[in-house]
């Protein structure tokens, strides 16, 4: 029998406060980082494989690997589905609040 081949995928611009809940759910659903990378923003050569002393210019890019797509495919539904909650709240947060005033 032949080794089970590996699929990969890539997520970019991981937000920093996030990127350890999405290093446990991808552990959690049978899915390997491949690499982790620190991206310059401003410029493209600077890239890193650990975590720079100020990281306000980064990006953070992750390689992740599974050797069935579908867990792939999960992992990205629950990486959107956080990242559309933390927007809704973030944009909840922004609603000034109206006073009834009778």
């Amino acid at each position: 029998m032949g080794k089970l081949q590996e699929r990969y995928l890539e997520f970019k611009n991981i937000n920093r406060d996030v990127i350890d809940w999405f290093e446990d759910v991808a552990e959690e659903n049978n899915c390997h980082i491949e690499k982790k990378e620190w991206k310059s923003k401003y410029n493209s050569y600077v890239t890193y494989d650990y975590e720079p002393f100020c990281s306000d210019g980064f990006e953070i890019n992750v390689l992740v690997s599974a050797v069935d797509i579908s867990y792939l495919n999960f992992l990205k539904y629950l990486y959107n589905e956080k990242v559309n909650t933390i927007d809704f709240l973030n944009a909840c947060m922004k609603i000034p609040t109206i006073r009834n005033y009778i």
